[in-house]
């Protein structure tokens, strides 16, 4: 028979690691619903994960909604002023989604460098922007006019 101590040992060892694993799910679930902002700008340097869920938001830049030929599929591209990606969403979109119009969309990158929204959000007001959005636009500005600056120097 083994001793008291024995015993509790092997409790506690047993309370750890039930403990551990379910730390471990609990982790594992939370990182898996965590979603990212990513800027048009740093989604073309790449800075956007490949394979996984993040969001992206700016502008619809003017004169790049086309619905295609299946009436549910949308393609249109997203501009923080600092770079424009291609967009294509499948399903019914925002009410107040329009061109030139803040939007934030959550999807994946494709292999070819799309991205494919499963939620677009658009925004409701017309002084309103998400906040990510807003400083996606405000640091795309800035670093415009830096690079112009640059560019001025050189001449």
């Amino acid at each position: 028979m083994a001793s008291a101590g024995t015993k509790r040992l092997a409790l506690i060892v047993a309370a750890t690691a039930v403990f551990g694993a379910g730390l471990y799910l609990v982790l594992s679930a939370f990182n898996e619903n965590l979603v990212f902002f990513y800027s048009p700008l740093q989604v073309e340097r790449g800075e956007a994960p490949q394979g996984r869920t993040f969001r992206m938001g700016g502008m619809v830049e003017e004169g790049s909604v086309k619905r295609l030929e299946d009436g549910v599929t949308v393609t249109f591209r997203i501009t923080d002023t600092g770079a424009s990606i291609d967009t294509r969403y499948r399903g019914v979109l925002p009410d107040l989604f329009k061109e030139g119009k803040g939007v934030v969309a959550q999807g994946k990158l494709d292999a070819s460098g799309v991205f494919v929204a499963r939620e677009v959000l658009a925004k409701h007001d017309e002084n309103y922007m998400p906040p990510e959005a807003e400083a996606a636009v405000k640091q795309a500005h800035k670093e415009m006019a830096e690079k112009k600056r640059a560019e001025g120097g050189r001449k």
